[in-house]
């Protein structure tokens, strides 16, 4: 248990949750009669409404993007090494908003919650979502905290994917974006790398179609071992030589199935506890989330044509070691943007840690963001 907590920590937080009662038409054609966004504020709102960031989740993130929820918990906010009084998103002046959005597990409306139309969990009947409906559902959040225009975007990876989606969808509510080790689209390697994740987990004996909440008895197996496919993805082959090498458990070789080498325990933990966190239905749900997005198809394959209405200032930033989403893939959204004169920042970041980079707390990278956070505060008459 912890006494104290670090000074430039946000503390202790509470989730807040917005109810929206008006019917959401989503791109699939469903209707979501009503729906719930749970979501985390940090930072005061100024007089203004003019100091608030929107940060967007990636795939298996949440609200829950700083500080803690009780004494007890044993990690922060997923991103609390960038968020609190006086770190590189500072909370002395800005106004922090992270939601959870539809379709996730973690308390806004999705697989796990009730649907009102049949009194019953909706399980794998809740529909299909996309990045334009997240978007959508953030707007009205938005408008329930009285914030015209957002001062800052912030997302990386399927956040960042939300970030170009804003930006061409309300160009006229957000001044600046941060897209951050993201891509206009998913490379067909990256739907196939989703597919198998999806396919081990509707392949659990537990499964059950999608059922499994009526006995209890989730697909943990599946989910384990998609989670442990994924993790290989989110690192570089050098992040996990460096750490773990062909390091033995108990340093020999057991000729056997078993966990023998460090890396194979590694990622069993990593399975292990994800599937204490997150619900299936979900992830398969996301997953589709991120094959779907493609706002240049509504272009026949324009992009710069469909990020056109764009206003806002773009900072992209790329991970030299993101094999998953590289950093070619951030260069086609700047070419993009430049091809109709946006205002574009791009750096590309020397990393070792893969897709992951954008988590960490990586000096260049904090530095990169920190000025341009100094900059847009001054724009607004932060000081």
């Amino acid at each position: 248990m912890k006494n104290t907590l670090p000074p430039d920590n946000v503390g202790l937080v509470k989730p807040n949750k917005a109810h929206f009662d008006e019917t959401l038409v989503l791109a699939s054609g469903s209707n979501l009669n009503g729906f719930d966004l749970v979501y985390e504020t940090y930072g005061k709102l100024n007089a203004e409404h003019s100091n608030a960031i929107l940060i967007c989740h990636a795939l298996s993130g949440d609200h829950h993007v700083a500080g803690y929820h009780t004494l007890e918990d044993k990690k922060p906010g997923w991103w609390d090494n960038a968020i609190g009084p006086n770190k590189i998103i500072d909370t002395n002046k800005f106004f922090i908003v992270c939601p959870n959005n539809i379709g996730g597990c973690s308390g806004s409306t999705g697989p796990l919650t009730i649907n009102p139309d049949t009194g019953k969990i909706y399980g794998p009947n809740f529909p299909l979502v996309t990045v334009e409906d997240w978007v959508k559902t953030q707007a009205m959040l938005a408008d329930h905290l009285g914030i015209d225009v957002w001062a800052v975007i912030i997302g990386g990876s399927l956040g960042g994917m939300q970030c170009m989606e804003w930006s061409i969808a309300y160009p006229n509510r957000l001044k600046h974006t941060f897209v951050i080790a993201a891509a206009a689209k998913l490379s067909t390697q990256n739907i196939a790398f989703n597919e198998v994740a999806r396919q081990v987990i509707r392949s659990d004996r537990d499964f059950n179609e999608g059922h499994y909440y009526k006995n209890d008895n989730k697909p943990i197996h599946g989910l384990m071992q998609a989670r442990m496919l994924g993790h290989i993805t989110y690192l570089s082959d050098d992040a996990l030589d460096e750490k773990f090498g062909r390091q033995l458990r108990d340093g020999e070789i057991k000729f056997g199935y078993d966990v023998e080498f460090q890396i194979e325990s590694y990622l069993r933990h990593q399975g292990r506890s994800f599937v204490d966190r997150f619900d299936a239905n979900s992830y398969l749900l996301l997953t589709k989330v991120l094959d779907y997005f493609d706002p240049a198809a509504k272009s026949n394959g324009d992009l710069a044509k469909v990020m056109s209405p764009a206003t806002a200032e773009f900072l992209i930033i790329s991970f030299s070691s993101d094999w998953r989403f590289s950093p070619s893939r951030s260069k086609e959204i700047m070419s993009a943007l430049l091809e109709t004169n946006k205002q574009v920042s791009y750096i590309e970041i020397q990393s070792k840690q893969g897709h992951d980079s954008f988590l960490k707390a990586i000096p260049r990278y904090h530095e990169v963001m920190e000025a341009a956070l100094n900059r847009i505060a001054g724009e607004v008459g932060i000081q």
